[in-house]
């Protein structure tokens, strides 16, 4: 039985994760389209884009009752993104990922802010709907922030499909339809993803914020990763690094204030003793290390370790 509901876990990530990525390809060709700039369709397309798994699953989990599974999404997928696909993507690149883009600048700020502000947060166990307002409020001056302040002529992309769309700058049905269709499977995946980790959390009598934080949280992190090491290795990790600051404050803020509107979001001990203070030691770890405007590989590969020590920790592995 435990068998079946693996792979029913397993299928419906992967339902999740490809139905988040036709979405977002064709979301981006519909923003372009429309007349919205390459920047902007990077920063409000494309981060909401790749997000939109942690999300969707984030707000099924709280209709579930299930808001632990939310908090350890968070904190997982923050962690993921951060130690996980940014050393990966330090480690791909031919040579250093040099940090002088107003765009990444912005971004690091935001970063430890938005850290900073979800662990104040989450540290008395519970994040209210007035809490939730407040992250949902940071992240859209974020947003408005960027818009106005960053450089809206500088495409972002890292689609090649999406690439190709923006010379043709034409709305096509099509576009539209898969859009339509990926909703309806980015809700199905989502649905039972939640449903088969409680299954499984509770027939292996582990918590489901610990499945969370390490199972769920690096499935829905795969895709970036696989992106990010594409973009360094074509000589883009400075807009890949862009990207994946993006992700790591979406989830901190967006994601929180998106859900926590509908329900308080419990925040286990267990994620309140090691998950989130290794999270905030990261976000300001990076913060300081990219004071030179430079990642070097060899920071890439601390971090990757540094991600191997929260993950085996989490899982009681080591």
């Amino acid at each position: 039985m435990i068998a079946l509901w693996i792979g029913v876990f397993i299928v419906s990530l992967l339902v999740l994760i490809l139905a988040a990525r036709f979405f977002t390809q064709s979301a981006e060709v519909v923003g372009h389209a429309l007349g919205m700039s390459p920047f902007a369709v990077g920063v409000i397309i494309v981060a909401v884009g790749t997000s939109l798994p942690e999300l969707i699953s984030s707000l099924i989990a709280v209709s579930k009752g299930s808001s632990e599974i939310v908090a350890g999404n968070i904190l997982g997928s923050s962690a993921s993104n951060l130690l996980f696909v940014m050393s990966l993507t330090s480690m791909f690149s031919k040579k250093s990922i040099r940090l002088g883009d107003q765009y990444i600048f912005i971004d690091l700020h935001y970063l430890v802010g938005s850290a900073a502000m979800l662990t104040f947060i989450m540290w008395d166990g519970l994040i209210t709907p007035v809490e939730s307002l407040l992250l949902l409020s940071g992240y859209i001056i974020y947003t408005i922030y960027l818009l106005k302040e960053g450089d809206t002529e500088k495409d972002i992309t890292l689609d090649p499909v999406v690439k190709e769309a923006q010379s043709q700058n034409k709305l096509k049905a099509k576009d539209l339809l898969i859009i339509a269709v990926s909703v309806v499977f980015i809700f199905l995946g989502a649905n039972y993803t939640i449903t088969a980790l409680e299954v499984i959390a509770e027939a292996l009598s582990i918590s489901k914020a610990v499945v969370s934080v390490t199972v769920l949280s690096l499935g829905t992190t795969l895709p970036e990763a696989v992106v990010s090491i594409t973009a360094s290795r074509q000589g883009k990790a400075d807009i890949a690094v862009g990207n994946i600051l993006g992700s790591c404050i979406f989830n901190a803020m967006a994601i929180p204030g998106i859900t926590g509107l509908i329900d308080g979001i419990k925040v286990p001990a267990e994620l309140l003793s090691f998950p989130l203070p290794i999270y905030l030691t990261g976000a300001v770890l990076f913060y300081l290390i990219t004071q030179d405007k430079r990642i070097s590989r060899w920071e890439g590969a601390l971090f990757l370790l540094f991600y191997i020590l929260f993950i085996g920790k989490v899982a009681h592995l080591l």
